[in-house]
């Protein structure tokens, strides 16, 4: 039985305890980790979600979101008539990422990335746990979601008793930590309700508020989307702010410094699903390899991996901004070779990169002359403006507090 399941459990008819226990066993059988139910009533943090639109801190997606805020409001608009919200969590955790960046030249990864597409794989299990249940009550219908409808999922699965909300804005298990992923089935069958996480077990620790590169945390369960490694590098395809890039450091997909530092992630449940480990053995991307992809070995290459989220211009400009970050003049060629791609936003990227290689003394005469040839042919304007501020800096007189980075292999 699920340790927060409600302790009114008397007061229920067999067949609905029976069904619900079955139920929970089908879900683990079938490969989730974890199972809550919780009432599909209106989420109880909508008006939080609503003042936080308001505010302006949901970054590039915010008009998605706000178009789709009425129906996040009320659960029955998925499925009419819906009575509960099974809510599944599954860990993913693989591998021994760490706090600190790779320092080889090559991109981060948030761990969920590592593998395969998790919507996917998470689709199809919670379809299949949905026609159990139709096929356990004639005449139930059941909806799966993850990630691909305007449902509060936290919200629901705290309510299921899976966690409750830590200060990196995270569902945090306390057996678990936070490290899974979520799918939500959405069903006209009344189900027995769990007990929802109500305490903040987070106490006086800001471990997570401290670390965050971007400072895209600035008060306890606040998310500013606006500066998020994870929003900027996976849902923000365009150009990212100047004063945000040194600040990425080598992560080009995702970001998990805020669970990393949490002491409650110290001994998350590893995860053996094979969906889940890296692909190719590799935790991390070759900088080098992903600026020189195209469009058709770009997609080729993520084929069925979250990845493909960021879109081919997004993956290499955050790849071009974290070789800016870290100078290889192995890398050079290639970095060159973009300032002439057809993205503008890649070209732009490059030329940033190339400035801060020219400031920390790396390639200082080619990244120049190749800045300064870009810049005779330019023809967008933002890009022009990125060329010209990428000389400028690549120029500006050395001081003691500048990089003294020399030349890596």
């Amino acid at each position: 039985m699920h340790p927060s399941r409600s302790t009114h459990d008397h007061t229920r008819p067999d067949g609905e305890d029976r069904l619900s226990e079955d139920l929970r066993t089908e879900a683990l059988r079938i490969g989730f980790s974890r199972v809550g139910i919780a009432p599909a009533t209106r989420p109880p943090h909508h008006g939080v979600f609503r003042e936080w639109l308001t505010a302006g801190l949901g970054g590039v997606m915010t008009p998605w979101l706000e178009r789709h805020e009425p129906l996040r409001a009320d659960p029955t608009t998925l499925l009419p008539g819906a009575r509960s919200i099974i809510m599944l969590a599954t860990d993913h955790a693989t591998g021994s990422s760490g706090v600190g960046g790779t320092g080889q030249g090559r991109g981060r990864l948030a761990r969920y990335a590592w593998g395969d597409d998790y919507h996917d794989l998470l689709r199809d299990r919670g379809t299949r746990l949905g026609a159990w249940l139709e096929a356990r009550v004639p005449g139930a219908r059941a909806r799966a979601v993850v990630d691909s409808a305007p449902l509060a999922e936290r919200d629901f699965a705290r309510l299921a008793g899976l966690g409750w909300f830590g200060k990196n804005t995270m569902l945090i298990d306390p057996r678990a930590g936070s490290y899974f992923l979520l799918t939500a089935i959405v069903t006209d069958v009344a189900l027995p309700i769990d007990v929802a996480v109500d305490v903040d077990h987070c106490g006086t620790c800001t471990a997570c508020l401290d670390a965050c590169p971007t400072g895209a945390l600035p008060a306890p369960r606040v998310l500013d989307a606006n500066r998020c490694i994870s929003a900027l590098t996976i849902e923000h395809h365009g150009a990212i702010a100047e004063s945000l890039r040194t600040h990425l450091g080598d992560w080009i997909f995702g970001c998990d410094v805020c669970q990393e530092v949490c002491p409650w992630n110290r001994h998350a449940p590893g995860s053996p699903d094979a969906a889940f480990q890296p692909r190719g053995g590799e935790e991390t991307l070759d900088l080098v390899e992903v600026l020189a992809l195209d469009e058709a070995a770009f997609r080729h290459r993520f084929r069925g991996s979250p990845v493909l989220r960021a879109k081919r211009r997004g993956l290499v400009r955050s790849a071009a901004i974290a070789l800016g970050n870290s100078p290889r003049s192995a890398a050079f060629a290639v970095l060159a070779r973009i300032l002439h791609d057809a993205e503008a936003v890649v070209r732009g990227a490059a030329a940033w990169a190339l400035g801060q290689w020219g400031a920390a003394g790396v390639e200082a005469g080619p990244a120049t002359a190749a800045l300064r040839d870009r810049l005779v042919v330019e023809n967008d304007a933002d890009v022009r403006r990125e060329v010209e501020r990428a000389l400028a800096t690549a120029s500006r007189p050395r001081t003691s507090g500048d990089a003294t980075t020399g030349p890596a292999g």
